[in-house]
């Protein structure tokens, strides 16, 4: 059927097929068919939780970027305990979180709900998204007084006597 008028519309179809949103506003609805308005919705950014391995006692976080492994491959943690571990640290006092997971993941995220006093980094690839790079092997502190170390990946590190000394050395000062 061919409709030469527009406004011919309403006597075939019911209004609320082909009436803009605006003028069902300015049209009163009758009161057998009047809708109750629902309350509008408040619409919030979803809170991220992150699921790390550890207690996170003493604030100390370690970012590292494994694909394959929820954390840290076992090899790699049996390293870290033993470097913690001569630090008087065990893992119910840090937080180890595979970046991998929630790539990209910004360091206030982090911050928001880890509140590190020291973060170690291992390796580029566990780099936060819009950190500016810090000095390989040199713990500094960043922002809000944040101690950083900046090292090797494990990967890097494993089989390098000369990665692990340098590593080291900067781990003794954060």
């Amino acid at each position: 059927m061919k409709v030469d008028n527009p406004n011919a519309y309403r006597f075939i179809m019911q209004d609320e097929i082909y009436l803009l949103e605006q003028d069902k506003v300015n049209k009163p609805q009758p009161a057998a068919r009047a809708v109750a308005q629902a309350p509008a919705i408040e619409v919030k950014t979803p809170h991220v939780e992150f699921n790390y391995m550890g207690k996170n006692n003493k604030n100390f976080t370690i970012l590292v970027n494994y694909a394959n492994e929820e954390f840290i491959p076992a090899t790699h943690l049996t390293a870290l305990e033993n470097i913690i571990k001569r630090k008087d640290l065990s893992l119910d006092d840090i937080a180890i979180l595979n970046t991998h997971t929630y790539h990209p993941i910004k360091l206030e995220q982090i911050n928001g709900l880890l509140k590190p006093a020291r973060l170690l980094v291992l390796g580029s690839k566990a780099l936060p998204a819009g950190m500016s790079v810090p000095e390989l092997n040199v713990a500094a502190k960043g922002p809000d007084g944040l101690m950083i170390l900046y090292s090797f990946s494990f990967d890097e590190m494993m089989d390098n006597t000369e990665n692990k000394k340098t590593f080291w050395e900067q781990m003794k000062k954060l």
